[in-house]
């Protein structure tokens, strides 16, 4: 169900915004989805262990980032949301979007001229300049994520399915059961499970 918005954020200037609520009294509570917390888990794991599936040096090297991908939108969508576990994020969204959108044309248009480790690491600066403002410490691991998903070329849930099938975790999908077994074995794997509850989509 789609929640009003009972917020504007404004004076977004590439080092920070501002939220103002049109109601002071409304108590906001935005439920994160089961795709939402797996999305939120991956980022307690080990960055690096897909690069094996998807490879990022290659996407820069061979210049894949020339190749609109129609579905980063939505998993930036996606993304953000979890990560600052708000619903309206669409300021968010498009601004970080139009960077990165921007950043790929300008490296397309100079792609002849500069080595792809240059033109990466450009990438990788202008992204994490516009997201850091929202994002803070989780910049760094989020402008990775951004890479992998893009070098995947694979739509939002086929991406899923690798990303999960690796990790050996449940399908983040509405319908599915993570048992007190698994989330005691992933603990190994990410320290603050504390964070998820099962019971907190309203499924039993």
């Amino acid at each position: 169900m789609q929640t009003e918005n009972f917020s504007i954020i404004h004076g977004v200037d590439g080092s920070c915004f501002q939220r103002h609520y049109l109601n002071e009294d409304f108590e906001y509570s935005f439920t994160l989805s089961r795709a939402h917390r797996y999305r939120l888990q991956c980022y307690y794991t080990e960055q690096g262990f897909l690069d094996d599936v998807f490879n990022i040096s290659h996407y820069w090297k061979s210049r894949k980032y020339c190749q609109p991908n129609s579905w980063l939108q939505g998993w930036l969508r996606r993304e953000i949301q979890a990560l600052i576990q708000e619903e309206d994020v669409d300021i968010i969204v498009y601004h970080i979007f139009g960077v990165v959108n921007a950043s790929l044309t300008k490296r397309e248009q100079k792609s002849h001229m500069n080595a792809p480790e240059k033109v990466q690491e450009e990438f990788k600066t202008s992204v994490s300049e516009a997201a850091r403002p929202f994002l803070g410490a989780r910049t760094e691991r989020f402008v990775y994520e951004i890479q992998l998903f893009l070098a995947s070329g694979l739509n939002i849930e086929a991406y899923d399915a690798v990303y999960i099938q690796r990790l050996g975790w449940s399908s983040p999908g509405v319908n599915s059961q993570v048992s007190e077994n698994e989330l005691i074995d992933r603990t190994t794997v990410i320290p603050y499970m504390y964070i998820f509850n099962d019971d907190s989509d309203g499924n039993e």
